[in-house]
């Protein structure tokens, strides 16, 4: 494969990365996007639910079974190791896409907080939970984990290692700090709907899951250093030192 169209592929999957994850923060937010998680036309009850449940399963089924080493042991065969990951981003963009264009709302209201100083707060803790995503990626390989690393070596000729394993600033703390913001994010919304509810548990149900999956790809990858971190760090929470 050309390097210098492995690596425009790259940045290309590095773009629908950065587009899909700005378009996130509005889409749950509600704010400044066309097309929100509470806006649009409103289909019956039951429909809303069928629909939205296959879009969320549309992204959660492919995003973590190509995650998988012997899914990417099998994919590589067909797709060039140097632009797997990218691959892998920009599928994960598109299906994101895909989930934001057709979502259905159900603006059926769960809470609404209408003090003003309540709904500050909340939405500092909103804003909060997307920098420490944000934040998290740079912790440890920003452009490794989203692909770009991997094609601008091979653009270059050298060759790809896999980064150390480290656990810097908030990893020290907790081990996924990056999903933990995720969840902050959406679940501190002023006014939650039925709509949003119901992506708030699904997603946080798949990173659940997903973590657990992760962490045994992680145990195989690293053996003892990984499961000496995980004694002594919480997944998603800080561990409480025992007296």
């Amino acid at each position: 494969m050309s390097r210098i169209l492995a690596l425009a592929y790259g940045m290309a999957s590095y773009l629908a990365f950065l587009a899909s994850f700005l378009y996130a923060v509005g889409f749950v937010g509600n704010l400044l996007v066309p097309k929100s998680i509470d806006s649009g036309q409103s289909d019956s009850l039951p429909l809303a639910i069928v629909v939205d449940t296959l879009l969320l399963l549309l992204f959660a089924v492919p995003h973590s079974v190509m995650a998988r080493p012997a899914f990417k042991r099998w994919w590589t065969q067909f797709v060039p190791p140097p632009v797997e990951r990218s691959t892998y981003v920009l599928v994960s963009s598109l299906s994101l896409g895909l989930l934001f264009w057709q979502w259905r709302p159900i603006p059926a209201v769960v809470w609404h907080i209408e003090n003003s100083i309540g709904r500050s707060a909340v939405l500092a803790v909103f804003w909060a939970g997307w920098v420490l995503v944000l934040v998290s990626t740079f912790l440890i390989d920003h452009f490794d984990l989203f692909g770009l690393r991997q094609v601008y070596l091979y653009a270059v000729g050298r060759e790809y290692t896999s980064p150390e394993f480290r656990t810097p600033g908030l990893y020290r703390y907790v081990r996924h700090p990056l999903m933990l913001g995720f969840l902050i994010a959406f679940w501190a919304i002023p006014t939650m709907t039925v709509g949003h509810l119901l992506f708030a548990a699904a997603t946080t149900a798949y990173i659940l899951l997903a973590l657990r999956l992760e962490e045994r790809d992680l145990v195989s990858f690293y053996g003892d250093r990984y499961q000496a971190y995980r004694r002594q760090v919480g997944m998603l929470l800080p561990r409480i030192p025992k007296p």
